[in-house]
């Protein structure tokens, strides 16, 4: 029989692990080490110049454990490398601040986390870098802010809170006309559902709080690459120190070996609950790719195997209404992230908009009666019921 190439729930088990652990344990333990020794000054000398085998020195660079949990990643997501960082922002920060220098341009489609929007506008330009931002799938547009200037295009894929899809093919033909890299943050779709390297983007991002984790239970972040582009973002991190703890990584090494199989219930769950909802009298609009009303349907139809667990809607009621159909819900907890086992919901215009102004919250498409709503792996029928009973309360 042909030997043929593991698959993602092998990769998700066994990828990136010793088959024969160093204590002979089943699982790899977790190192509470802040640094490592050396026998004499001729191991030290063999580890600086590289001839020795791979190891650790201080736990700022590296550890035992993030080691085994990067391999694992970059397996998944089809790289040479990956880089385990404190989270998913700071794994973002690491990239931007050692890939962009000043007047290099970056430019990046309008739905985006508002923590990304943010550090860009009020912490990037500051270093000099211009950042510009175009409209989420407006190719024209992307097209008039490319210069020779610019090094940098970022999306992600699909976008929060409004899961659009963007036409990633077209996206990597744009950065490679100018000869500029490409990076997505692929959190809400895991590696489950979509490769981004495959389509020839150079940078993936995570952030590992959320599926891949996926027990709400640790923060961090992953960038993933070739081993050349990650490697002055390997430097800069052991600079600033951006590294996961070893209990973080081992965590994360646990969480990921059921990342398929909680995924696929959060599929199956997320395209049950958005069919019911885009049918419901009370909602005015479901922002889910699987829907094929969905702007982006057919975009998710050619880069996702699958849609995930997270669905906006908005709801056909003020923001008064919307508080009152989240506080019924019984299943979902309130709270801003995504991604885990348990469901949460929030509602965007006070968990994250709070204290913007009216005029940005409408320019980001931010209704004060969207409801964002993170499936966990719970049974598919009983958030269904759930939903069923708090509509009653708007």
């Amino acid at each position: 029989m042909t030997q043929r190439e593991p698959g993602l729930s092998t990769l998700s088990v066994h990828g990136g692990e010793a088959r024969v652990k160093s204590d002979y344990g089943l699982v790899d333990p977790i190192h509470c080490s802040s640094a490592y020794t050396f026998d004499n000054t001729a191991a030290l000398i063999d580890m600086l110049e590289g001839t020795a085998a791979e190891r650790d020195e201080y736990a700022r660079y590296s550890s035992p454990n993030t080691r085994t949990v990067e391999k694992k990643l970059a397996e998944l997501e089809g790289t040479e490398d990956a880089i385990v960082c404190t989270t998913g922002m700071s794994a973002l920060s690491l990239l931007f601040l050692a890939e962009l220098k000043p007047g290099d341009r970056l430019v990046f489609f309008d739905q985006c986390y508002h923590r990304t929007r943010q550090f860009c506008f009020e912490y990037l330009r500051t270093y000099g870098v211009d950042c510009v931002q175009v409209p989420t799938g407006d190719f024209e547009a992307l097209e008039e802010a490319m210069n020779g200037c610019t090094r940098l295009l970022f999306t992600e894929l699909p976008t929060n809170p409004h899961l659009t899809v963007i036409d990633l093919e077209r996206f990597v033909q744009v950065a490679k006309a100018y000869d500029a890299a490409t990076c997505v943050d692929a959190t809400l779709a895991s590696p489950v559902n979509h490769l981004p390297a495959r389509w020839g983007v150079d940078y993936i991002v995570h952030s590992a709080t959320k599926y891949l984790g996926g027990h709400n239970d640790l923060l961090a972040g992953v960038l993933a690459g070739s081993r050349a582009r990650l490697e002055p973002v390997r430097k800069l991190q052991g600079i600033i120190g951006a590294i996961a703890a070893p209990h973080t990584a081992w965590l994360l090494q646990r969480g990921l070996k059921t990342l398929p199989l909680r995924v696929q219930q959060q599929n199956k769950s997320g395209l049950a609950v958005a069919a019911y909802l885009n049918q419901h009298k009370l909602v005015k609009k479901v922002y889910y790719p699987g829907l094929p009303n969905h702007p982006s349907h057919e975009q998710a139809q050619k880069y996702l195997t699958g849609c995930g667990g997270l669905i906006s809607f908005e709801l056909k009621t003020d923001r008064e209404g919307c508080a009152r159909f989240i506080d019924a819900v019984r299943l979902p907890r309130i709270g801003p992230s995504l991604g885990g086992v348990e469901s949460l919901i929030e509602q965007p215009a006070i968990m994250s908009f709070y204290k913007a102004s009216e005029a940005d919250r409408q320019r980001w498409g931010i209704d004060p009666a969207l409801v964002r709503l993170s499936l966990g792996i719970e049974d598919t029928q009983d958030l269904l019921s759930d939903l069923d009973q708090a509509f009653h309360c708007i």
